[in-house]
C-alpha cells in the first residue's frame, strides 16, 4: 500500500502523540516510585523530638526540636560526660558512700543504685549506677568527687558549674542546669536537638558507650569492714534486647518532664541518634522512639 506525502505526515504525528504518552506514563510510573521510596515523617505522642545521623549530624525529623523543656534523668547524660572529661581520670579510683547520698535519695524519693553507706564504690561502678537504674546516689557521689571546694555543698555547685561550662562549649544554646540529677528547681531544661548533640558527644567516650549498652551488670564493691557485697543493676532502657541495633543512651521522668528518652542505635554501620522529650507513659516514649529509629534507617 502505497502513502502520500500527507498520509507519512499523519503516521508520523500519530507515533509521535503515541511516543510522548508512553514517555508521560512512563515519566509518572517512576515520580510515583520516587515518591513511595520517600517515607512518611512519623506521628509522635512526644511534645518534642529529634533525630540525626550520627556519623554525618544530618537531621533526618524534627518536632519542637528546639522548644526547652524539663529533662529528668536524661540530665545524667551530662553527669556522666563532665566526669569522662576529667584531666588523668582514674576509673578504678574509690568512692565512699555518704550518708548525704543516701539521706538525699529519701527525701527527694529518687530512683536509686542502692549504694549503702560506708561501701567503697569505683569511679567506674558509679557510672553503671548512674546510668543504669538511674542513681540519684550515684549522681551525688561523683558530683561530690568531682566539684572542687572545701564543703560539699560548693563541690556540688562546682560541679554543675562544670555541667553548664560543658553545655556552652558544645554548643547547647538551649540547654542549663541546675542539678547533678536531673531533680532540678525549675531551671533544669534542654530541648530534644540540644540533648541529641550531648549525647552524640558523650558516645565519643568508649566508657560512656560500654556502659549505655549494658542490659544490667553485677558488680563487687567493697564494704566498710572490708569484705565485699555483689550490687545488680539493670538498665531502665527497654530498647535494649527489644529494638535490634540499640546501643543506648538514657531515660528520663519526672512530674514536669513526664517520660523522655535519649536513643541510638546502629544497623548496618549507619548510627541514628535522636530524643523524645515530654511523652505521655513509659510505652509511649519507647514507641516513639522506634518510630523515629525505623525512619532514620529509611531516610
Amino acid at each position: 500500500m502505497k502513502l502520500g506525502i500527507k498520509g507519512i505526515r499523519r503516521a508520523s504525528a500519530t507515533a509521535t502523540v503515541a511516543l510522548t504518552a508512553g514517555a508521560l506514563l512512563a515519566g509518572g510510573a517512576f515520580a510515583s516510585t520516587a515518591q513511595a521510596a520517600t517515607p512518611k515523617a512519623p506521628s509522635i505522642v512526644a511534645k518534642g523530638g529529634f533525630v540525626m545521623n550520627n556519623g554525618t549530624g544530618k537531621t533526618l525529623f524534627t518536632k519542637a526540636a528546639d522548644t526547652r523543656r524539663s529533662t529528668g534523668s536524661t540530665t545524667k547524660i551530662m553527669t556522666a560526660r563532665v566526669v569522662l572529661a576529667q584531666k588523668g581520670l582514674n576509673l578504678d579510683s574509690k568512692v565512699t558512700i555518704q550518708k548525704a547520698y543516701s539521706d538525699y535519695i529519701v527525701s527527694k524519693g529518687a530512683s536509686s543504685a542502692r549504694l549503702i553507706v560506708g561501701d567503697k564504690v569505683t569511679v567506674r561502678q558509679l557510672l553503671y549506677g548512674l546510668m543504669l537504674p538511674s542513681g540519684c546516689d550515684a549522681a551525688y557521689a561523683l558530683a561530690d568527687k568531682f566539684g572542687s571546694g572545701k564543703t560539699r555543698a560548693a563541690r556540688v555547685k562546682s560541679f554543675i558549674g562544670k555541667m553548664n561550662s560543658t553545655a556552652k562549649t558544645l554548643g547547647l544554646k538551649n540547654t542549663h542546669f541546675d542539678s547533678f540529677d536531673g531533680i532540678g528547681n525549675g531551671s533544669n531544661y534542654s530541648t530534644p536537638r540540644d540533648l541529641t548533640k550531648l549525647a552524640s558527644s558523650a558516645m565519643k567516650y568508649s566508657t560512656f558507650r560500654t556502659v549505655v549498652k549494658t542490659k544490667s551488670t553485677k558488680q563487687k564493691v567493697t564494704t566498710k569492714s572490708g569484705g565485699y557485697r555483689y550490687m545488680s543493676w539493670t538498665n531502665t532502657n527497654k530498647l535494649l534486647g527489644s529494638y535490634s541495633g540499640t546501643i543506648g543512651v538514657k531515660t528520663g521522668s519526672g512530674p514536669a518532664a513526664k517520660y523522655c528518652l535519649v536513643f541510638a542505635a546502629t544497623r548496618k554501620g549507619k548510627t541514628v541518634i535522636g530524643t523524645v522529650l515530654t511523652s505521655s507513659s513509659e510505652a509511649n516514649r519507647t514507641a516513639d522512639a522506634k518510630k523515629l529509629m525505623d525512619y532514620g534507617f529509611k531516610k
